[in-house]
C-alpha cells in the first residue's frame, strides 16, 4: 500500500495508479498516437511563429500586436490545464483526448476564416483550451501503456511531438503560407488535428482515471521543494526561449539578412537539431535531472546571446549555427523538466503534470507578450539578449535549488 510522505497515510490515488499500471494496454502505437497529440498542440500553439509577418501585413497590426495570437493562447492553456484536469477528473481519458483533438480542428479551421484580429483571437483562445487538456492529460500517460522498462523511452517519444512540431510543424506551416497564404497554413493544421482525433479513438486502449483529481491534491505539491524549484526552472527557461524564439523570424531577418525562403530552412535546421535534443535529454534527465537541466539552460543562454553578434558578424551561416545549437538546447526542455517533476511528485504525476503544462503555456504567454513589448521598444536584438538573461537565471536555478530525491523541505 502506498503512503503519503508527509501522513503515512494510504494514498489512494497511488495505490490505484499502481493498479493501472498492471493495466497495461496499447503499447507503442497508443504511444505513437500520444506523440502525434503533442506534435499538434504544439503545432497549432506556435503557428504564427513562422507567419508572424503575413498575418501582420494582411491584417494591418504590427508585429507586436501579431504576437499576441501566441500570447493569448498560452495563457488559456495555463489556466486550461489545471481546470480541465479537474473537471474530468473522472472521464475516460481517451474520450476525453478524442473529444478536445476534435475542438483543435475547428479552432484552426476558424482561424482560417477569421476577417480580422479579434476572431483569429477568438479561435487562439479554443486552441489554448484543447491544446492545455490535450498536453496535461498525454504528458503523464506514457507509464500506463507499456512495461516499466520502457517508461523513460516511451515519454521522450511522447516529448519528441514537441521537438517535431519544431522539425514538421512550425516550418511546414511557414512553407505552406509562402505557397498559399497564411490562411492555408490553418486550414491544413485544422485537417491534421481531425486525423490525430481518429488515431487517438482507435488506438488508445480505455484509460480510466487513475483517481480522483483534487484541486487541494494539486496545491499540496508545493509544499515540496524540488517541484518548486522545477516550476521555477519551467517558468524562467520557457519563458527566456519565446521572449526570443517568438521574434525569431525579424531577427533572422534584419540582421543576419535571410531571405523567406531561407527562414523556413533554418526553422527546419532549429527543430531537426531539437529531436536530437529530446531523445539525448530524456536519457540523460534519467540519469541525472539536475546534471541535464545545467548543460540545457548554459547551452540555451550562450545560443540566444549569441544569436545577433553571429547573425550580424557572419551573416545566415552565422546564425544558422546559433540556431542549431539553440535548438538542440531547447529539445531538451520539456522532457527534463516533465522528468524533474514526475520524480518530485510519484504519486501524483497527472496533477504534477498540470502544474508542468499550466507553468510551460504561461510562460509562453509572457514570453511572447514579453518579447512583444522589447521588440517594439528596443528592437530585435533587445529581445536575444532578454531571452538569453532569462535562460541564465534558470541555469543559477537549476544549480542551487532542490533536487528531486532529497529530503524535501515544507
Amino acid at each position: 500500500m502506498a503512503k503519503t510522505e508527509e501522513t503515512g497515510r494510504v494514498d489512494e490515488p497511488v495505490a490505484r495508479l499502481g493498479e493501472l499500471r498492471r493495466e497495461r494496454g496499447g503499447g507503442w502505437p497508443a504511444v505513437g498516437a500520444l506523440a502525434a497529440g503533442t506534435f499538434t498542440v504544439v503545432t497549432s500553439e506556435m503557428l504564427p511563429v513562422g507567419l508572424l509577418t503575413p498575418i501582420g501585413r494582411d491584417l494591418r497590426i504590427s508585429d507586436g500586436t501579431a504576437g499576441l495570437t501566441v500570447t493569448v493562447t498560452g495563457l488559456v492553456a495555463a489556466v486550461a490545464a489545471p481546470l480541465l484536469t479537474l473537471l474530468v477528473a473522472r472521464r475516460d481519458r481517451r474520450m476525453v483526448l478524442t473529444v478536445l483533438m476534435a475542438m483543435l480542428a475547428a479552432a484552426n479551421l476558424l482561424a482560417s476564416y477569421a476577417p480580422n484580429v479579434a476572431v483569429l483571437l477568438v479561435a487562439r483562445v479554443l486552441v489554448g483550451l484543447g491544446m492545455g487538456g490535450v498536453w496535461a492529460i498525454a504528458a503523464g500517460l506514457a507509464v500506463r501503456l507499456v512495461p516499466q522498462r520502457r517508461v523513460a523511452a516511451a515519454t521522450s517519444l511522447v516529448f519528441s511531438g514537441v521537438a517535431a512540431a519544431s522539425v514538421l510543424g512550425v516550418p511546414a506551416g511557414a512553407f505552406i503560407g509562402e505557397l498559399g497564404g497564411w490562411r492555408a497554413s490553418f486550414a491544413a493544421m485544422a485537417a491534421v488535428c481531425g486525423v490525430v482525433a481518429v488515431a487517438m479513438a482507435v488506438l488508445l486502449p480505455p484509460l480510466p482515471a487513475a483517481g480522483p483529481v483534487r484541486l487541494g491534491g494539486v496545491l499540496r505539491l508545493f509544499r515540496l521543494a524540488s517541484v518548486r524549484t522545477g516550476l521555477l526552472l519551467v517558468a524562467l527557461l520557457v519563458t527566456g526561449h519565446f521572449t526570443a524564439y517568438t521574434y525569431v523570424r525579424p531577427v533572422l531577418e534584419e540582421v543576419a539578412g535571410a531571405g523567406a525562403g531561407q527562414i523556413s530552412t533554418l526553422l527546419l535546421a532549429f527543430g531537426v537539431a531539437g529531436l536530437v535534443g529530446n531523445f539525448a535529454a530524456g536519457a540523460g534527465a534519467a540519469r541525472s535531472p539536475r546534471g541535464t537541466l545545467l548543460l540545457i539552460c548554459g547551452v540555451l543562454a550562450g545560443a540566444v546571446l549569441l544569436l545577433p553578434v553571429l547573425g550580424r558578424d557572419a551573416g545566415v551561416p552565422g546564425a544558422a549555427t546559433a540556431v542549431a545549437v539553440w535548438g538542440l538546447a531547447y529539445g531538451g526542455v520539456s522532457v527534463s523538466t516533465q522528468t524533474w517533476l514526475m520524480a518530485s511528485a510519484p504519486g501524483a504525476r497527472e496533477a504534477a503534470s498540470a502544474l508542468f503544462v499550466a507553468v510551460f503555456n504561461g510562460a509562453i504567454a509572457l514570453g511572447a507578450l514579453t518579447g512583444g513589448r522589447a521588440a517594439d521598444g528596443w528592437g530585435v536584438v533587445g529581445v536575444m539578449w532578454l531571452g538569453g538573461a532569462l535562460a541564465a537565471g534558470a541555469l543559477v536555478t537549476a544549480g542551487t535549488g532542490r533536487a528531486p530525491g532529497g529530503a524535501e523541505e515544507g
